[in-house]
């Protein structure tokens, strides 16, 4: 028994050196109808990268002739299957354009912009995929309103929204830790004006306060007044639009210190108009 699964085994290896042997020898020196044969075996038996190596070859010679259209789909295809999103969605985009009448239009289209949704990285860098992936994916359902993949393009839209949402809120945050609280301001201000409703709403008012906080605290005296000014109407809309939050009694106590501040700014003022 242990002897016929070891002749199994060589038998097996036999096979695959010949089959990778065969596949160099057309690769490298076979003629191209030969590669464009063989490229579609390796394609439809699943063997993609292989696939993308011949495609790559015979692509020149194709270039123009009705197989190309088959050709770029395959390769698009393959590197999707081979997670190389970012290429894949180049290649649907480039077929998309190529071939606006083709039977797999629809299909590229919207491969296309799940390419650029399966390519968008984690909140904390760089989100031009991400935004790609979103542009891609409206303009699925713009074009195709009455598509089955609708109701999964609008959910990868959401999920991709919120990771903005996420990175815009992250990013006014950081500006509150180094201390650039001008900056903070003005992030949390445009992450409530490019994302309504946003679930980070109640945490931004909370930093912007804060920011206004140092800012009202610790500026300069011409211009001490209005920013304490500016940070207490900061909490007051804070609290309108979060009577119960869980930060209010800290902020409370910050605005009473903001207070007392501002009495003493606008009586040194007064005295010093006085003079």
């Amino acid at each position: 028994m242990q002897k016929n699964k070891i002749y199994i085994l060589i038998i097996c290896a036999v096979f695959t050196l010949a089959s990778c042997g065969e596949y160099q020898k057309v690769l490298n020196k076979g003629e191209v109808t030969e590669q464009y044969k063989m490229a579609t075996e390796m394609y439809e038996n699943q063997k993609f990268s292989k696939a993308i190596q011949l495609f790559e070859k015979i692509t020149p010679s194709y270039r123009g002739k009705p197989q190309m259209e088959r050709i770029q789909y395959m390769i698009a295809q393959s590197h999707y299957n081979t997670k190389q999103y970012s290429l894949a969605a180049y290649y649907f985009d480039k077929f998309a354009k190529n071939y606006p009448k083709s039977s797999k239009l629809e299909e590229a289209a919207y491969l296309s912009a799940h390419s650029y949704y399966l390519a968008s990285p984690i909140f904390s860098l760089d989100q031009k995929d991400t935004n790609e992936a979103i542009n891609a994916l409206q303009n699925f359902i713009y074009k195709y309103p009455s598509s089955t993949r609708v109701a999964d393009a609008n959910k990868y839209i959401s999920e991709l929204t919120v990771k903005l949402e996420k990175k815009s809120f992250e990013i006014a945050r950081q500006y509150y830790h180094t201390e650039d609280y001008i900056a903070t301001v003005v992030a949390v201000d445009n992450l409530l004006s490019d994302y309504l409703g946003t679930k980070y709403k109640e945490e931004a008012l909370y930093v912007k306060f804060l920011a206004g906080y140092e800012l009202g605290m610790n500026s300069i005296f011409r211009k001490k007044e209005e920013r304490i000014k500016n940070a207490i109407k900061y909490h007051e809309r804070f609290k309108k639009s979060y009577p119960k939050s869980e930060y209010l009694a800290e902020t409370e106590d910050k605005v009473k210190d903001l207070t007392k501040e501002l009495s003493s700014v606008i009586e040194l003022k007064t005295e010093n108009n006085g003079l």
